[in-house]
């Protein structure tokens, strides 16, 4: 009969383990609570690192000794050019946005009354009638945006965005100015002979997620620049508001992109068919100039990720985080990435001290 085997379990050990627990609780519930903050600083924090290499690089071109003189040209310089794009752009793409919405009805009414490109969704698939069944179903969408409560969170809304936009301004200019002195005081905390390695990773980190934060805004400019110059030539309306659009939704990986060419195509076909199959054929060619030309380009060696990696980090990150997520996705990704090859490289075993010399390199013929 075997020897009976007693567990014994100290009261130390298991306080120990429920005050873990407790704190692991403690910390999700903060870290939920404060998610919309959260956001900000990583919002923030990616601004920042985009904006640190033209710190960096005013500091050794001009010759300027203290970071808080070049962290400050940087970031006026950046707000006046961003100022004075929303004084030229604004006014006619909140007109245009305007025009949208005041043209969206009679979209719907074409379609419901079988007329242009897309009246056979109707005349034969009877879609608005199954639309509005849906609808029916659902308590209907005019019960959902009446009453007060909807002026409540409208109104709830804008504040918010303006609060966040004050608030990231701040965070960013403060990151930028403090954010190396907070980094070599995290640093310091590391045993004297790993702060070398760890400050080579966060430098790998920082310039992989400065050239992409970089990167994805420069490219997001081109898409709606050369979407909103398309749709001019083609005599669609909206075109600055709907290049804006394409801008924005650019700026999310591989789906955004495809998202912003339905959308735009479909416009484009309501409004001349001939225009729909131009805007479309300039879609397809502006995704492949994009996909092989530019964002090799512009991310240069920054980010070496595979499509399939980049495909599953967007969907995870879109899944945790939404919209938010799918932004965050590539750097996320990149950074794990950095530090698994960094666990590898200080994990692989040494190769065997009696191993023979490898053999010499056979010579070319132009050596001969």
């Amino acid at each position: 009969m075997p020897p009976e085997r007693v567990v014994s379990f100290q009261p130390r050990n298991v306080l120990l383990v429920a005050l873990e627990l407790l704190a692991l609780a403690l910390a999700l519930w903060v870290v939920y609570i404060a998610r919309h903050v959260l956001t900000w600083v990583l919002v923030s924090a990616l601004l920042a690192l985009a904006l640190n290499p033209a710190v960096v690089a005013l500091q050794r071109r001009l010759g300027i000794a203290r970071r808080g003189a070049a962290a400050t040209i940087i970031y006026v310089a950046t707000l006046a050019v961003l100022v004075g794009l929303g004084f030229l752009l604004i006014p006619p793409i909140v007109d245009q946005v305007s025009g949208l919405a005041r043209a969206a009805p009679g979209y719907v009414d074409d379609l419901t009354k079988g007329r242009g490109p897309f009246g056979f969704l109707e005349t034969k698939y009877h879609a608005v009638d199954r639309v509005r069944e849906t609808l029916s179903r659902g308590g209907g969408a005019q019960s959902f945006l009446s009453g007060a409560g909807t002026v409540v969170s409208v109104t709830r809304g804008i504040v918010t965005v303006i609060v966040a936009t004050v608030t990231v301004a701040f965070m960013t200019f403060f990151m930028i100015l403090e954010g190396p002195a907070w980094m070599d005081r995290l640093y310091s905390l590391l045993p004297r002979d790993e702060q070398p390695r760890w400050r080579e990773i966060g430098h790998q980190v920082a310039q992989t997620v400065s050239g992409y934060v970089t990167g994805n805004l420069l490219i997001s400019a081109i898409a709606g620049a050369a979407s909103a110059l398309v749709l001019l030539a083609c005599g669609v309306p909206f075109a600055l508001a709907l290049g804006l659009l394409v801008a924005i939704l650019d700026l999310i990986p591989l789906a955004g992109a495809t998202i912003a060419g339905i959308v735009i195509v479909t416009i484009a076909f309501l409004t001349d068919v001939t225009a729909g199959v131009i805007v479309a054929v300039f879609f397809v060619l502006y995704q492949q100039l994009e996909n092989h030309l530019l964002q090799p380009l512009v991310y240069g060696r920054t980010v070496e990720l595979s499509p399939l990696a980049v495909l599953i980090a967007v969907l995870v990150g879109a899944e945790v985080a939404g919209v938010l997520g799918a932004l965050s996705a590539i750097p996320v990704a990149s950074t794990l990435q950095i530090l698994l090859v960094d666990w590898r490289d200080h994990h692989r075993p040494p190769p065997p001290a009696d191993l023979p010399p490898a053999p010499p390199a056979l010579s070319s013929r132009s050596d001969r």
